[in-house]
């Protein structure tokens, strides 16, 4: 056992110690930020405008603060660029974080002096909480893979600017950069396939113990690595023993992961975002991550059944329920105030306050009422894989409002198989079924004929791959909707159509 691996142990054992207490006191501390936060802030320019000085409770801060999304505080984002200081929080963000917005174009969010801290330690107590929980410490001594975005940084005005990941990267500990994987110069490559072909090279015949990154992005690596070598990944790296994932649900890439690595490893999930790191997998044998309630950001929620109204009500930890989809809002010490991040997530557990990510805002359908969220639809099609022994790559669903045919409408999925079920129908239909008892809306419209039942497309090999490269939006951090009100990605998929008849 080496001396880092040794000694993490210990420091492990301590950090868990003060998550113990942290969570005890969960309610309490959330509420100490806010009023932390409130009190450093109201010089800002934000502060003044919404009469920090003049809150004395989370109701004042409700009325005094709107929920927003990256518009409204965008003026303030364009004056930070312009050389002011003291907009959102005091002084100046040391980056911004950029990253693609779906109605704003590229967004710009502020990390500060004081919220970098939340990026780097928590992805840090994330290791040191499975140590303390596992045992296991023999990774510290290997090498550590992680698939991010360039770290490669431009000046967005005075502010040093660029992807999350790639600021991240900057900031790796001393005491693991011998340990990390790729190069610099590697990870700096623009074109991801170009870059994955180069970790490939750089990381044959290494003593891989760690692997950090996007499920559909690992498994692209997987497979170069498997094509080189025309072995499983664990037979090329016999040590390795932790995969560290995040940004999808992994459930869909489960299977074909594990069969790529021709054995299961232990997997430690997270929920960072450029906004903030929100939660982590404290614990191999309990559902859920556990939300970071101590590391600058204070956390509010909108019951996803409100949200849609004129005046969600907006309710702290004190008030969450176990088993309700809730839009999850963040006011940070990075300066974000009544953050909407678009976000949905439910609570598993009170004690300690762990969560799961249900799907997002803006990504469901409802062309006609149903409201069918993406845990909905990643659930169906999980249950019937795993029952049917079929892999599933990638998938996106989207209505069908008006066919050719003149038939009713319906709900239309684009799934790229890891092997193709015998009867693809009989598939569909068990999905259909899943849906529809797990959302009562969707059951209403099949029932009562105003949708008829499923339709699902098999896609080419590799569909997803191309299509996101089409996009230029091949790796890093990028990720495939997987539902949609409009038709616009299942068009651009529908030339990538796999011709198929069922085998039974």
């Amino acid at each position: 056992m080496s001396l880092k691996s040794l000694l993490a142990k210990p420091f492990a054992k301590h950090i868990a110690g003060q998550f113990k207490v942290w969570n005890h006191h969960a309610i309490e501390i959330q509420e100490n930020l806010l009023r932390k936060h409130l009190k450093i802030a109201r010089h800002t320019h934000f502060g003044k405008d919404h009469h920090f000085d003049e809150i004395n409770s989370h109701g004042d801060f409700v009325q005094a603060v709107p929920k927003r999304d990256y518009e409204q505080i965008k003026p303030y984002v364009e004056r930070i660029i312009e050389g002011h200081s003291d907009e959102l929080w005091p002084g100046n963000p040391v980056y911004f974080a950029k990253t693609s917005g779906t109605t704003s174009g590229v967004k710009y969010i502020p990390i500060t002096k004081s919220s970098l801290p939340n990026h780097i330690q928590t992805a840090r107590n994330s290791l040191l909480l499975y140590v303390a929980k596992t045992g296991n410490a023999a990774f510290i001594n290997g090498k550590m893979i992680f698939l991010s975005g360039s770290p490669k940084m431009e000046l967005k005005g005075s502010i040093l600017t660029g992807r999350l990941s790639g600021i991240v990267n900057h900031h790796v500990p001393g005491y693991l950069k011998n340990n990390q994987l790729p190069s610099f110069e590697t990870n700096c490559i623009a074109d991801w396939e170009t870059k994955v072909d180069h970790i490939v090279d750089e990381t044959v015949g290494q003593n891989l113990t760690l692997i950090s990154g996007i499920p559909p992005w690992v498994q692209m690596y997987y497979d170069k690595l498997q094509l080189k070598t025309g072995k499983t990944i664990k037979e090329i790296f016999p040590n390795l023993s932790l995969f560290v994932h995040g940004g999808v649900n992994y459930d869909p890439y489960r299977q074909k992961l594990e069969q790529s690595m021709g054995s299961k490893i232990d997997t430690i999930e997270t929920y960072p975002a450029s906004e903030g790191f929100i939660a982590f997998q404290d614990d191999q044998d309990e559902e859920g991550l556990l939300l970071n309630i101590n590391s600058g950001i204070f956390f509010e929620f909108i019951a996803l059944e409100d949200y849609f109204k004129p005046d969600p009500k907006r309710i702290t930890l004190r008030d969450v329920e176990i088993g309700v989809n809730y839009a999850i809002i963040l006011n940070t010490n990075a300066g974000l105030w009544g953050y909407d991040i678009g976000d949905t997530v439910k609570f598993v557990s009170k004690s300690p306050h762990r969560l799961v990510v249900t799907g997002r805002t803006k990504q469901f359908i409802s062309a006609f009422g149903e409201h069918v969220i993406a845990e909905e639809i990643e659930q169906s099609i999980i249950s019937v894989a795993h029952q049917m022994n079929v892999g599933i790559v990638e998938f996106t669903v989207a209505p069908e409002v008006n066919p050719s045919n003149g038939d009713l409408p319906y709900h239309e999925w684009f799934v790229e198989f890891d092997q193709l079920p015998t009867d693809l129908d009989n598939f569909a239909a068990l999905v259909d079924e899943q849906l529809v008892n797990r959302n009562s809306y969707y059951k209403d419209l099949i029932d009562g004929k105003v949708l008829q039942r499923l339709k699902m497309v098999p896609l080419q090999k590799d569909a997803f791959r191309t299509y996101m490269q089409s996009i230029g939006k091949l790796g890093g951090q990028n990720k495939v909707p997987r539902l949609s009100n409009d038709r616009k990605i299942v068009t651009d998929l529908a030339p990538l159509t796999l011709k198929y008849q069922n085998q039974t």
